[in-house]
């Protein structure tokens, strides 16, 4: 695969560069956070920075794994490599590798002269120790798979976006998947899926009964796009498949998922209120091609709720606050409050060229009072129109506006 340069995410970090915070890259496993650390080092080696100003070390490579309960020496042995005559930069990647973690980057911080920079796969990352010691003194930036127009990088021929869009939502945007011939994706995206549940859910949480993880996780995935509870959840595995489990063990599996950026949960704000609502999230996948290897062909039978998880990923990306927007007895798919405070509503429908399903779309913004902007996301291949005040947007030309 030809490289892929990831132009939001470098110039995030470069406009951070020599900023007084730790930088901390999060996102799931496999999606890119090393690489676009990689492309930062070289970046900075190519603007004139020496050997002897940075430090980078990958915390899941065999080498380094003698440091991994000696943070005390691993301090030593970066520090002792740099020149503090001038501005250095260490990279830490997979930082939660390290025994005490937390201290070494701490140390590493007040160093002066040294701009740091970490990555985790799993917001434990944020939730430890590390998020109480350095409060107000790192900023996270969250990385994602590629997005559709990262994807077009990938393709040779892009005369026909409809059809990539298309193989987009079948295989997710996981970067490694643009290397191997469509034979091999399955099996390279069973890989990262079992990386992530050995590594950062099942080991770490010392769980035994994989079948029952397994199965709410599938269920998650099946239910993506809907208003669900682990009651719910609960309810449905021991009648559809005879297991006795609690709600508490599925309540504590999902927040694992959570933690391990496999999944996102959103939840409502009450547009009448003015307020987030304390029950009924719904969820997304970081990646649909996770979602197919959990369902299979049953995946493709949920075009419409894979769409919403697309423009869900997007709006994140973008830099957006994203939640459910409920309004008397109906649900806007997304309220969204962007990073200049500006809140935007979209309703996603995969088709909404019949006028009874246009209706039917366009009904709850017709109960939201104020005047912010309104729009319809579908597939439907036509100029962009408006109809009393809501914009319908073709979905695609949405992905790939600057």
């Amino acid at each position: 695969m030809k490289h892929i340069e990831r132009k939001d995410y470098m110039n995030t970090l470069i406009g951070l560069r020599d900023k007084n915070l730790i930088k901390v890259l999060t996102g799931v496993r496999r999606c890119g956070k090393s690489t676009v650390m990689q492309m930062f080092c070289d970046y900075l080696i190519s603007d004139g920075i020496g050997k002897a100003q940075i430090v980078f070390l990958n915390f899941e490579d065999f080498e380094n794994s003698k440091w991994l309960n000696d943070f005390e020496g691993l301090y030593y042995h970066i520090v002792n490599q740099l020149d503090l005559s001038k501005s250095c930069y260490v990279f830490l990647d997979e930082v939660q590798q390290v025994r005490e973690f937390e201290r070494l980057v701490d140390w590493l911080y007040v160093k002066p002269n040294i701009d740091v920079y970490i990555t985790g796969s799993n917001a434990y990352l944020l939730s430890s120790e590390l998020g109480t010691l350095l409060t107000g003194r790192y900023i996270s930036i969250h990385i994602l798979p590629f997005s559709f127009k990262e994807f077009l990088l990938t393709q040779k021929d892009i005369s026909r976006t409809d059809l990539l869009f298309a193989k987009y939502i079948d295989t997710g945007g996981m970067p490694g998947i643009f290397d191997l011939h469509d034979n091999y994706i399955q099996n390279y995206i069973q890989d990262v899926i079992q990386s992530i549940i050995q590594k950062d859910v099942l080991v770490r949480n010392k769980w035994k009964n994989e079948e029952h993880f397994y199965k709410t996780t599938a269920f998650l995935f099946d239910s993506i796009g809907s208003i669900i509870s682990p009651k719910k959840i609960t309810n449905t595995l021991k009648t559809n498949n005879k297991l006795s489990i609690s709600h508490n063990t599925v309540e504590n599996y999902i927040n694992a998922l959570v933690e391990s950026f496999i999944f996102y949960k959103v939840k409502r704000f009450d547009l009448r209120g003015k307020g987030l609502l304390s029950t009924q999230e719904k969820y997304y996948t970081v990646d649909l091609g996770l979602k197919k290897f959990f369902l299979g062909d049953k995946n493709n039978l949920d075009l419409g709720h894979n769409l919403e998880n697309v423009v869900y990923l997007e709006l994140l990306r973008r830099g957006n606050q994203v939640n459910i927007g409920k309004a008397d007895n109906t649900e806007i798919d997304f309220v969204v409050r962007k990073p200049n405070e500006d809140r935007e509503y979209i309703q996603v429908a995969w088709t909404a060229k019949e006028q009874s399903v246009f209706e039917r779309e366009i009904r709850p913004f017709e109960l939201i009072k104020d005047f912010n902007r309104r729009i319809l996301l579908t597939t439907d291949v036509e100029p962009v129109t408006t109809y009393k005040g809501i914009q319908k947007i073709n979905v695609i030309d949405w992905l790939l506006e600057n």
